[in-house]
């Protein structure tokens, strides 16, 4: 029975990852950077400050504020009534995906190495592990689902930001950092960057 049990738990982790000791899930992890003071409530300043953290220009951090909280808030707080704080409830995030996305995030929030490996797989033809600003664009095309506008708009956005923030020399978005982005390291790298940059320009 425990030989059973231990195969079973392999088998399991081999089709999803993400789930912490704490029961976080990988998509969880994503946005927790953004919960700035940990209460499990991320608000627009707390998106605000958070895309300051890493780099972030004001107008940009504004944006996104504004397009993240009003575009989750409503969803992560089913049976609520509706807050013009526009809150987003983390223990909830999974029930704020959007259509027209890459599906690495399964419906539970887990991630998905099979789909995570069909984005390069699929769409980087000039390096087996990074994304030009070309290929990103046939991937955002190829996700889209029939009229699901909001969702075409979140994963440009998205992935836009990704792109402008973090491509390299080359222009190429590579494979760990999009990697990173997904459990929400990329962010915790980022601001490290940032505050050590801004402590050696002082």
């Amino acid at each position: 029975m425990a030989s059973s049990s231990g195969d079973s738990k392999r088998a399991s982790s081999s089709i999803h990852e993400g789930a912490s000791d704490d029961n976080q899930s990988a998509l969880q992890k994503h946005v927790v950077f953004f919960d700035q003071n940990k209460d499990g409530v991320i608000y627009p300043w707390e998106t605000f400050q958070g895309f300051r953290a890493i780099g972030c220009g004001i107008l940009l951090s504004s944006f996104a504020a504004v397009f993240i909280n009003v575009g989750l808030s409503k969803k992560s707080r089913p049976g609520k009534f509706p807050s013009l704080l526009f809150p987003i409830e983390i223990k909830n995030i999974e029930k704020s995906k959007h259509g027209s996305d890459s599906g690495v995030y399964d419906k539970q929030g887990r991630f998905v190495p099979s789909k995570f490996e069909e984005i390069f797989s699929k769409h980087a033809q000039t390096n087996a592990h990074a994304l030009t600003s070309d290929e990103l664009m046939k991937m955002l095309r190829a996700n889209r689902e029939p009229r699901d506008f909001g969702g075409w708009l979140a994963s440009y956005t998205e992935w836009k930001i990704l792109y402008v923030l973090c491509k390299d020399k080359n222009g190429l978005l590579q494979k760990e950092t999009i990697r990173a982005v997904y459990d929400g390291s990329l962010f915790e790298q980022m601001a490290r960057e940032k505050a050590s940059a801004t402590k050696h320009a002082a």
